[in-house]
């Protein structure tokens, strides 16, 4: 038996584009989601913090250190630039396992830039981690 839980999250994006004549997925800064060990094309669920809309679709690496985060396709019709969305990606864990997963959380500041990378501890607290340069 497995169970999926939270693998990581890019905490409070910033929406900086809505491109409906895209084939699908959304474009995120590499550097955000590599930070969360997140991969190009994983299946990642979107959760837009203004207008309480969920989603799932995959990631597809935007230009490095850009700050993107665009909705494409279907999906664009479910966010406005400038809203707030999260990020998260989910795996599956063995009990085992479970008991001791901490998700990865990237928290961006306004530009989609890292303002503080942590895990979450139990009962949803957080500690910080260092950026390896």
């Amino acid at each position: 038996m497995h169970i999926q839980m939270l693998k990581s999250k890019i905490h409070r994006a910033v929406v900086t584009g809505a491109e409906v004549d895209y084939v699908g997925s959304i474009t995120v800064d590499p550097e955000l989601f590599e930070l969360a060990g997140m991969v190009e094309y994983e299946k990642v669920q979107i959760a837009d913090v203004e207008t309480g809309s969920r989603l799932e679709t995959y990631i597809i690496a935007g230009e490095p250190g850009k700050g993107e985060i665009c909705l494409n396709g279907a999906a664009a019709k479910l966010v406005n630039v400038g809203d707030h969305v999260i990020i998260m990606s989910y795996a599956d864990f063995t009990p085992e396992e479970a008991k001791t997963h901490k998700p990865r959380v990237v928290f961006v500041d306004d530009n989609n830039k890292l303002a503080r990378f942590t895990r979450y501890e139990k009962a949803g607290r957080l500690y910080d981690l260092e950026v390896e340069k």
